[in-house]
């Protein structure tokens, strides 16, 4: 009987399948009795197989289906990360600073004209604490060639004098009531050339910080290269370079509008 049953289960169509899920078979006594195997069961002399596909050869099947890639619980592809904003965000961050520098390095340099920004970098030091002046009094202009400061506490009048004294304007201020009054003197033609190179100098560093600005951005588009696609990154590319362009001129502008201020003045 053990014999007939057996030659019929390998005549299967499926007869490949028993023979990887059965498991050892021991044929212990004149009832056949098998043991060990979780599709094989036998009651007396009944016999019964279970030939269906395991579940973990079903799995592994589908898991190298040819050509499939792997795709999260929703069936989509992941996307690689849209890093383009952040990108442009911190290149336009960096490059704006740049420009605030150097529009407050071309505020310092003495025109010949009165211009009450011209007086905020300088630093007062009053009750042993060092503050700008433009924190202790209010400087406005009087006619092109003066400039009033007023100071929130007149008793703050003496220190203010003292610090535009000694700054590098070439300012000597004068008591007027409660307030100081500078006049603006005449550019010399050796101070208006020293005032351009400078102007040049200041230019030149902040394009350079504009420059390495670029650079960042690009570095940070070519690490991400390999996860984006090419036309990604060759427009992300064009976009920091229009970016870089447009800050450049941006200080040029600026620094041409403070060279003919000088040389006019």
């Amino acid at each position: 009987m053990m014999a007939m049953l057996v030659r019929r289960a390998l005549s299967s169509r499926n007869a490949i399948g028993f023979l990887r899920r059965s498991s050892v078979v021991a044929v212990q006594s004149r009832d056949f009795s098998i043991i060990s195997s979780p599709n094989l069961m036998m009651v007396g002399r009944d016999l019964q197989f279970d030939m269906s596909m395991p579940d973990f050869l079903r799995d592994t099947r589908r898991g190298f289906a040819k050509g499939k890639k792997s795709k999260d619980d929703s069936g989509m592809v992941d996307a690689a990360p849209d890093i383009g904003p952040t990108v442009k965000a911190a290149a336009s961050s960096q490059m704006e600073a740049a420009i605030d520098a150097l529009s407050r390095d071309l505020t310092k340099l003495r025109t010949g004209r009165a211009a009450p920004g011209m007086l905020d970098h300088i630093v007062v030091e009053t009750g042993g604490v060092k503050m700008p002046l433009n924190h202790l009094a209010l400087v406005s202009v009087l006619d092109p060639k003066t400039l009033s400061v007023n100071p929130y506490d007149p008793d703050t009048v003496k220190e203010l004098e003292k610090a535009i004294v000694a700054s590098p304007l070439g300012l000597n201020p004068k008591l007027d009531g409660q307030r100081l009054v500078a006049s603006i003197p005449a550019l010399t033609k050796e101070h208006i050339q020293a005032m351009c190179k400078i102007v040049t100098k200041s230019s030149e560093v902040v394009k350079q910080s504009i420059r390495r600005a670029r650079q960042k951005a690009l570095d940070t588009i070519k690490k991400a290269g390999s996860s984006l696609p090419k036309d990604e990154v060759k427009r992300l590319e064009k976009e920091v370079d229009e970016l870089t362009k447009k800050f450049v001129k941006s200080a040029e502008d600026m620094c041409k509008s403070k060279e003919k201020e000088i040389t006019e003045a």
